[in-house]
């Protein structure tokens, strides 16, 4: 098994406990979306993304039955914090993950 697909695995798992805990969109309220626009770019996510999953990198974005919730959204971000040694603090991952929610899931 792939490094890269235990991260994901992993980071699903950690969603889904964080899906329960807060399951709504607004966990998103407030959020910095020009900073996680800015974090994304310097942090180099989309290049990432194409290197471990080809194409534009946004085949990521939506993965069938992982992603259901803005809790687990915003556990994959963290667990790309977490994994990559980021060193983010909590508001800039859900401001990152409130950018996703924004322009990718849309979660009512």
């Amino acid at each position: 098994m792939r490094p890269w697909f235990l991260c994901v695995l992993f980071a699903a798992l950690m969603g889904y406990r964080a899906g329960h805990a807060a399951s709504g969109v607004e966990i998103f309220q407030g959020a910095d979306l020009s900073l996680g626009g800015r974090l994304m770019q310097e942090n180099r996510c989309a290049q990432c993304h194409i290197e471990k999953f080809g194409g534009d990198g946004s085949s990521i974005y939506r993965p069938a039955g992982r992603i259901n919730t803005p809790g687990r959204l915003r556990g994959m971000v963290e667990q790309c914090n977490t994994e990559l040694t980021l060193g983010l603090f909590p508001e800039e991952v859900t401001a990152i993950a409130a950018l996703l929610q924004r322009d990718h899931y849309r979660f009512k």
